[in-house]
């Protein structure tokens, strides 16, 4: 496959004012010659072409045209980028000239950024970032797979994946040079080098999921009885009218989920149905998936009428825990209660109706999702593969800190490599290179 030249539409579908197609591969200077009808090209400067289809004349565009030389391009590959207008007619007829150019192809989904992988331009978690930023919805994850497209992840577990090896030669040398009289004191050191990078990675290990989260979104839940306001306040979060709002009890029956930008971060919210006692089938089913949202949740508004205390729903008390914000609503018809706090949680007043209270809960709740979020000084795992891998590599950095059989010790180290590789993709990489780069959209 690499000996084939591959084209695709690299900007996005539909009419717009410049459109890029990008070619990739050994043919790649050859066809810009035959559609330019130029011999010559700078590479890296853009050169204004006058397209026509080789295969009968007819002009395509007036247009620019770009030569990245290989292997200093994306893909290590002869890189073109024709940059036309970019109407339909006009994206059309170049992309069927190309088709019928021999030893071309449409390329297949992200196969522009897996040869630059297999051209070793990047690794795989650089190559899954940049799916990501493709992807990436709100500011703090572009942030996030930026910082990993650039190589801070794959930098980190590449030193670690290092220094596993250099620990493994001083250990090897232990094993097979038994009667040079090496120092006692070269074993000690290799397991105390193992200790401090267990202690890495366990570290490491330990950061409450805020990469994936980032990544994926924190999953928040409106909980609470009928006609607390949830819906409002999902709307109210929305901006528009997501859910239906009826003083009906029993109105919401099935989770409404809306996807929000939340201080910059990416946040998936769920309406609820109203917790209560039902004899309703469907309503028990739709209380049922309430509960079970609100387990499953990284954050959840516990929600009441504030009308209601103190004799407040005895099934939506014991859904509060210490990812939970308590919220009395309906404050602009019922009297305020004097309430310190609900179950070690200071309640946060407000009415749905007349939005009082509503910025001070919304800067409560970004406080809140920023806080399970927030990038720190260390690159974050962004991926469920990541943290299996490194779980495995901790696993085999743990058996070899118990095990006296130098033999058996060396393989979990080799074990603990391994597994590192597997992330970043220096080896054993096949399993997943296809669940990799089938997150790209075709001509990335």
């Amino acid at each position: 496959m690499m000996d084939q030249t591959i084209f695709a539409l690299a900007s996005g579908a539909g009419r717009c004012g410049v459109a890029v197609v990008r070619l990739s591969g050994p043919h790649a200077l050859n066809v810009l010659q035959k559609l330019s009808q130029k011999d010559s090209f700078i590479p890296r400067y853009a050169t204004r072409v006058h397209l026509i289809d080789p295969d009968d004349g007819e002009a395509i565009d007036d247009g620019l045209a770009l030569y990245f030389p290989g292997p200093n391009s994306f893909t290590g590959e002869d890189v073109v980028e024709f940059q036309t207008h970019g109407g339909r007619a006009v994206v059309q007829a170049l992309m069927d000239a190309l088709s019928k150019i021999d030893g071309l192809r449409l390329a297949e989904p992200g196969e522009f950024t897996r040869r630059a992988f297999e051209n070793d331009k990047m690794d795989l978690t650089a190559a899954e970032g940049l799916a990501d930023l493709i992807h990436a919805e709100t500011r703090a994850q572009a942030k996030q797979a930026l910082r990993q497209m650039e190589g801070a992840l794959g930098s980190l577990y590449n030193d670690w994946a290092d220094r596993i090896v250099r620990i493994l030669a001083h250990f090897e040398a232990v094993i097979d040079f038994p009667d040079e009289d090496l120092p006692e004191e070269v074993e000690a050191g290799v397991r105390a080098q193992v200790d401090v990078l267990t202690t890495e990675i366990q570290d490491h290990l330990k950061d409450g999921h805020r990469g994936e989260l980032l990544r994926d979104g924190v999953r928040l839940a409106i909980v609470g009885p009928p006609n607390a306001g949830k819906s409002s306040l999902l709307n109210h979060l929305a901006k528009r009218e997501v859910a239906i709002v009826s003083d009906i009890a029993g109105t919401t029956r099935d989770i409404i989920e809306s996807h929000l930008d939340i201080g910059g971060y990416p946040v998936v919210v769920s309406d609820t149905a109203g917790i209560r006692h039902s004899e309703d089938v469907i309503e028990i089913e739709g209380i049922k998936r309430a509960q079970d949202r609100a387990q499953s949740s990284d954050l959840k508004v516990v929600m009441f009428d504030c009308g209601d205390y103190p004799d407040l729903d005895e099934k939506t008390l014991n859904l509060i825990d210490e990812d939970s914000l308590v919220v009395l609503n309906k404050i602009d018809t019922n009297n305020k209660p004097d309430i310190s706090e609900i179950k070690g949680h200071t309640p946060i007043y407000i009415s749905a109706k007349s939005k009082e209270g509503l910025t001070e809960f919304f800067a409560k709740l970004e406080e809140e999702v920023a806080t399970r979020c927030m990038m720190t000084g260390a690159p974050a795992l962004t991926r469920a593969r990541h943290r299996e891998a490194l779980e495995e590599c901790l696993q085999a950095l743990e058996r070899f800190a118990h095990i006296d059989l130098p033999e058996l010790a060396a393989e979990d180290l080799r074990m603990a490599t391994r597994s590192l590789g597997r992330i970043t993709g220096r080896i054993d990489v096949e399993d997943v290179l296809d669940i990799v780069f089938s997150d790209f959209c075709i001509g990335k």
